[in-house]
């Protein structure tokens, strides 16, 4: 097990590449004035994250409203052995996608891992950015004196 670890800092770009290599991250928004937090699957384009709901659900309600919601993203890959891996946090406005075109292209490369019926396609414009990555590093040097 590597004992000595480092926090780096990654870019907007890196983050969002890493946040595509995954396909389940977790959504965090507001319900009954607390925070709810469901995993779901996800595509990222260019800088949004996709994201597919059975209406009538709270995240599907709150993207709906006008002008959308502030919701906050999260994905990570941390290895259970080493805790060596990332973690990235997109915060943005939750949106219905309303272009048809679109929201076909999403159905069909989204495949739910839940049972029901998707039918709200919701884009989660990724306006704050933060990604993180856990390296292996030196270990502290111990002081004499």
């Amino acid at each position: 097990m590597i004992e000595a670890r480092q926090l780096q800092e990654l870019t907007q770009a890196e983050s969002l590449r890493l946040l595509s290599s995954v396909p389940v991250g977790r959504v965090v928004f507001t319900h009954r004035a607390l925070p709810a937090i469901r995993p779901v699957n996800h595509l990222v384009v260019d800088n949004t994250i996709i994201i597919i709901a059975s209406l009538g659900t709270p995240i599907s309600a709150h993207a709906g409203s006008e002008g959308g919601t502030v919701v906050a993203y999260e994905a990570d890959m941390i290895d259970p052995e080493t805790h060596l891996g990332w973690s990235v946090v997109v915060i943005g406005k939750a949106g219905r996608v309303v272009d048809e075109a679109a929201i076909t292209a999403y159905r069909k490369a989204l495949r739910p891992w839940v049972s029901g019926t998707m039918d709200d396609v919701i884009a989660i414009r990724a306006d704050l950015v933060t990604g993180y990555q856990l390296v292996a590093g030196e270990a502290p040097q111990a002081t004499i004196g």
